[in-house]
């Protein structure tokens, strides 16, 4: 059983201690020290914040601590109820809101839940805002109101509706020509609010929607990660259905991956990539995705005469660069795409609508189209080791190792070699160092991933 606390919020198991997991004690100390946060930012007379969940067996529990938690400091709070993280983003600064909290744990199963913040702009925190909260749950002085200065629960469940609103007035969402092709998608939506969200939006772009784990009862039917080997019957029912596509989507739905009609996965490094591809042919402009996403997205947009610069992992560590590049399209490698014209958040919605528009236009099979994109492969890995190690130490000695070559250290040790990258990075939470790797082929992204791993346990003595 774990609890995690970080700058992006907490996240634990349910059930256990407390202190040890996300118990409900630990959900009202967290929930009560972002509300003080909150007041300490906007010094004002009313506060509201917006909060949603996805359809995690323990999310009406752990919502309703939360929002009693915001009332009792005299915060109103605006609930979504079932809905997903991309929506609760839209809808704070369309609530003029203080901020907002989506209590998810993301791609993690079923036992696991957390609190995810927002500013009042509807971002996720910076790291020093995070920190802020930390030290506010670990001190004692969160004040409540008293009886007369109790906020207020305001039910609002129109949210999802008017997030869909915000992706079809999209100028490049090109609704008529994705009617006119008439569309025939598999939808999973493991048993989450993407079930909800994703068929309501195809349903409103005219497209003949098969559902497959669409109830939002919180039973994930598989591995919540929407990874190929968790996609079986995806590909199965997209075969037998004779569907154009297949789409899936994490728990909280800000994660997009495609199948293709071949029963085959698009890969989730793609959809980026395919978003990107058709947003740059209608508006030019820069893009921004993390150092372990792939090359490709720089590789189209150079296609196009722009520039591509890479940001430390993280959507918040995205969205800053994406600001200070002015960027018109970036994101994460693992499906997650952040259209700033909506507002800077991953949303599959968005990704579906661009996608569908940029079949729409190419008129190819999905696997055509995954074929006329550059063919990179990823190899990732971990090696774990002793809590005695330096692994800052570790890094340093494999930045040296390759200081001939074009070397990134702004998150870990980045190697770009001329064909292909390494991207190393240590776990804040375990002694761990992640090794990503993209070569042109899986057989040669394998053969450096175990060239890279043997080199670090060679310096580290293991």
């Amino acid at each position: 059983m774990t609890l995690i606390k970080s700058i992006s919020g907490i996240r634990g198991t349910i059930g256990g201690n407390v202190g040890d997991n996300l118990t409900p004690i630990d959900a009202v100390k967290f929930a009560s020290a972002y509300g003080m946060w909150i007041k300490q930012q906007r010094n004002k007379e009313n506060y509201r914040v917006v909060v949603g969940r996805d359809a995690r067996i323990s999310g009406e529990m752990i919502q309703s601590l939360v929002m009693n938690t915001l009332v009792g400091m005299g915060i109103h709070v605006i609930d979504l109820g079932l809905s997903t993280t991309p929506t609760v983003e839209v809808a704070v600064p369309m609530e003029h809101a203080d901020g907002g909290i989506i209590l998810t744990a993301s791609h993690n199963p079923k036992q696991w839940n957390a609190l995810k913040l927002l500013n009042h702009k509807g971002e996720f925190l910076s790291g020093a805002d995070g920190q802020q909260i930390l030290e506010l749950a670990e001190g004692e002085k969160i004040a409540f109101s008293e009886v007369d200065d109790l906020g207020k629960i305001t039910v609002n469940d129109a949210y999802i509706d008017m997030h869909i609103d915000e992706v079809l007035n999209l100028p490049l969402v090109n609704t008529k020509a994705i009617e006119k092709e008439k569309f025939k998608v598999v939808v999973d939506g493991v048993n989450s609010t993407g079930g909800i969200a994703i068929p309501r939006l195809l349903d409103r772009l005219g497209v003949h929607t098969v559902k497959l784990y669409c109830e939002p009862n919180g039973h994930f039917p598989h591995n919540p990660e929407p990874l190929k080997e968790h996609l079986t019957d995806l590909s199965e029912k997209v075969i037998n259905e004779h569907a154009d596509f297949g789409i899936v989507v994490d728990p909280d739905v800000d994660r997009l991956a495609f199948m293709c009609e071949d029963g085959e996965m698009f890969g989730e490094e793609y959809t980026l990539v395919a978003c990107a591809d058709y947003v740059l042919a209608n508006t030019p402009g820069n893009t921004v995705s993390n150092m372990s996403s792939t090359r490709a997205l720089r590789d189209i947009t150079e296609k196009y005469g722009q520039n591509y610069e890479a940001s430390a992992v993280g959507e918040v560590n995205v969205v800053e660069l994406m600001k200070k590049n002015n960027a018109i399209i970036g994101g994460e490698g693992n499906g997650g795409i952040i259209y700033p014209e909506l507002h800077y958040g991953r949303d599959a919605l968005v990704g579906v609508a661009l996608f569908l528009s940029l079949l729409a236009d190419k008129k190819m099979r999905v696997s055509e189209l995954r074929k006329s994109y550059p063919s990179y492969s990823m190899s990732k890995n971990k090696i774990q080791l002793t809590p005695q190690l330096d692994v800052d130490a570790i890094l340093k000695a494999m930045e040296e190792r390759y200081s001939n070559e074009n070397i990134t250290t702004i998150d870990g040790v980045k190697i770009d070699f001329a064909e292909n990258w390494v991207h190393l990075r240590k776990s804040n939470t375990e002694p761990i160092i992640r090794i990503y790797i993209e070569a042109k082929s899986q057989h040669e992204a394998d053969n450096l991933a175990e060239k890279i791993m043997s080199e670090i346990k060679e310096i580290a003595g293991i």
